[in-house]
């Protein structure tokens, strides 16, 4: 029995400094947990910031985005303002036309004014007839028996031009192709 004392004795004397460590560990643990949450609560505050910062980026690109797209629209229609002023110049003097040709060459000066308008932001014409059919360029919209061999695969008419603005097609050409 006595050796059986001893032995709980041991027992409770080897628990104590484990229970002694236990509160230490449980201690160390309630600290680190303490700034574990701290860390969490930071995070969360660093995470909830960078969210409405990007939040409020997307919405500022997208109202940067739609300023420069009305601005872009601005601009095209304020340089196309005396092309209209001149349309009507030609409209009121359609009325009084004693020189049809002189009338011409006014039209003439007119398409080309805005044509060199369009052309210097940046839309340029498909060149089609006598070129070979690319899909990316034409649509064809009928094929017809070629005139002569070397016309075969190659356009033959364009009943519409195509264009593309700053070298994107933005109106494809619709062609008749030779078979």
């Amino acid at each position: 029995m006595i050796d059986d004392v001893n032995d709980q004795q041991e027992i409770e004397n080897d628990k104590g400094p484990v229970k002694e460590e236990s509160g230490q560990v449980e201690a160390i643990n309630e600290n680190e947990l303490e700034s574990l949450k701290k860390q969490l609560q930071e995070a969360n505050d660093k995470f909830l910031r960078i969210y409405a910062e990007f939040d409020n980026y997307k919405r500022r690109t997208m109202k940067e985005r739609s300023e420069i797209l009305q601005t872009a629209e601005k601009d095209v229609i304020l340089a196309s303002l005396p092309v209209i002023d001149d349309f009507e110049r030609a409209q009121r003097a359609w009325e009084s036309i004693q020189d049809i040709n002189a009338y011409k060459e006014g039209i003439d000066l007119i398409y080309q004014k805005f044509n060199s308008i369009l052309q210097a932001r940046g839309l340029k014409p498909i060149e089609s007839i006598g070129n070979a059919f690319n899909v990316d360029l034409h649509e064809a919209i009928t094929n017809v028996p070629a005139p002569s061999e070397d016309l075969k695969g190659k356009i033959i008419d364009e009943t519409e031009k195509g264009y593309t603005l700053n070298g994107h097609v933005i109106r494809f050409a619709k062609v008749v192709v030779g078979e």
